[in-house]
């Protein structure tokens, strides 16, 4: 079909014989016997084989390219380029694959000049076949929503980090993570200020159906969306506030019977989404039943826990992290914070290793939840690609399990989401953990996933959300110092995070009469007398 289109007194062009043996290979690929491979020959030779997949994507893009130059798509009949991409190429979305050519492909401008990629960084990685359409994709859909108005600088960085953050993960991983950056790149509100949040906030109920239900759509600040979350962690847990069950605890999990709870939870055959509902009404009726409503002037009680840097606090700007996992803008924090119990978590240099440790028994205690949630990576479980919040994992003994002699120390624990920490044992297809103890990785938790006896092993992997925060800062020194000549300092330069994580507590302070003798204990001496004892 190749050999066709070449005039029969012209020797075929250099492409045409790439292409045509290009072919061939194929032809021979996909019928090679793989009986004969090593189990590591058959998964370089899969992962090569998905490089050269994207690399013919580039090379596509490239020709694609020479074909708007040529304009060929009118000299074949088609209106645009597009047309010509959907008709004669058969390209499934031609959009979205012009889209990915202008960000990775060096394009070829009406004046005959080469014009480089929008994303340099994205383009090489995509060049040399590390990240595949599907990962560009979701990247650039990422970078696509930073603001407009956010420095050149920063989004020089953001792309680097973004390139970074796509050879590594899954195109799910890459949005999840790109939705992290996004929320830093403006922590303080100043290009998506609080009146343009409350412009756009909204609650909708429609119109009921013939059924009677209504579908409720809404918009939510990040102080509603934190209220929410938090209401949700406590009364939407299977087995609780479930209408078809007359035996089902109602209220707060931490207010049910933990036996009832149980058989409860084993007769639940609600889906999430049905037990969020009825957490919501439950706790609607509750307001009804108990006369709150119209008495409580900003609606729900507030039951937050909240993780904040201090130096964020002081400057009175940058995100703060619920139990939840939402993302809470410092100056909503303040605002919401007229009562609150600090807790004041300490940790070794700026690693995840705290400096008070707890022992002696096979749960983790209420301080050392509130410790690990203080920890840099203690937002979320620590698996490789999960987001479950601190409210939804528990403390798994990640050094040794209990069982076979582990201690329940702090710095021997880490946060793992409940399906992750069934998926830890020794078997095949089970996770194998251990806890970093040098580096910049110290405090936390790595997890392999085993392979078969005499297979290759797989690599360690730690969850990397937590990092994107000090990686963006370290991308964009680096940007910095390219573009300047120079290190940013004084009021040009951004504060470097501080390894003092405050955690909130929200719950209104209760004051205990002192005993006869007694004396508060300065903030100071108490600092003193937990870095003696450890």
């Amino acid at each position: 079909m190749i050999e066709s289109i070449v005039g029969p007194d012209l020797p075929p062009a250099r492409a045409v014989e790439l292409v045509a043996d290009l072919h061939r290979l194929l032809d021979e690929l996909q019928t090679v016997d793989l009986s004969p491979c090593t189990d590591a020959e058959l998964t370089e030779v899969a992962a090569a084989t998905e490089r050269a997949i994207t690399r013919l994507t580039v090379a596509g893009d490239r020709q694609i390219d020479h074909a708007e130059a040529r304009d060929l798509p009118r000299t074949t009949g088609c209106r645009t380029l597009t047309q010509f991409m959907t008709h004669r190429l058969r390209i499934s979305n031609p959009m979205r694959r012009r889209k990915q050519m202008d960000a990775t492909a060096t394009r070829t401008s009406l004046g005959g000049e080469k014009l480089p990629p929008e994303h340099p960084c994205l383009a090489e990685a995509f060049a040399q076949g590390t990240v595949g359409t599907a990962h560009v994709q979701a990247t650039l859909d990422v970078l696509d929503r930073i603001p407009g108005t956010v420095d050149h600088d920063v989004k020089v960085a953001a792309e680097r980090q973004m390139a970074e953050i796509a050879e590594a993960h899954t195109p799910a991983d890459i949005s999840q993570l790109g939705a992290r950056l996004l929320a830093h790149l403006d922590p303080d509100g100043t290009l998506a200020d609080d009146t343009d949040q409350k412009r756009r906030r909204n609650l909708w109920i429609g119109r009921q159906r013939a059924d009677g239900t209504a579908k409720l759509t809404g918009t939510l600040t990040p102080e509603l969306a934190a209220r929410v979350t938090m209401l949700l962690a406590v009364w939407a847990t299977p087995g609780m506030n479930n209408p078809n069950d007359p035996y089902s605890p109602t209220g707060s999990v931490e207010d049910a019977d933990p036996e009832a709870l149980a058989a409860a939870a084993e007769r639940d055959d609600r889906t999430p989404a049905q037990i969020n509902h009825d957490a919501l009404n439950a706790l609607l009726k509750a307001v009804l039943d108990d006369g709150l409503l119209g008495k409580s002037h900003r609606g729900l009680p507030v039951q937050l826990i909240i993780k904040a840097d201090l130096g964020d606090l002081i400057r009175e700007a940058g995100l703060a992290t619920t139990a939840t996992g939402t993302l809470l803008p410092i100056p909503d924090l303040i605002a919401m914070a007229g009562d609150v119990q600090p807790w004041l978590a300490i940790f070794k240099d700026a690693t995840a290793v705290p400096l008070y440790f707890g022992r002696g028994r096979r749960l983790a205690t209420r301080e050392q939840r509130l410790t690990s949630f203080a920890r840099p990576d203690g937002e979320v479980c620590s698996a490789p690609g999960c987001d479950q919040p601190a409210t939804q994992v528990e403390l798994h003994h990640a050094h040794k399990d209990w069982a076979k002699g582990g201690f329940t120390d702090i710095d021997d624990l880490a946060p793992a989401c409940p399906r992750h920490n069934r998926m830890v044992g020794p078997k095949p297809g089970q996770y194998t953990t251990r806890i970093v103890r040098s580096g910049p990785d110290e405090g936390r938790c790595v997890w392999r996933l085993n392979a078969e006896p005499g297979a290759p092993p797989n690599p360690e992997h730690l969850n990397r959300r937590p990092d994107i925060p000090t990686r963006l800062t370290a991308h964009l020194e680096q940007v910095r110092r390219e573009i300047h000549g120079r290190n940013m300092s004084g009021a040009e330069a951004r504060p470097d995070p501080l390894p003092v994580w405050p955690i909130i507590d929200y719950r209104p302070i209760v004051i205990r009469p002192l005993k006869p003798g007694q004396v508060y204990t300065p903030v100071e001496a108490c600092l003193a007398e937990l870095l003696a004892q450890n």
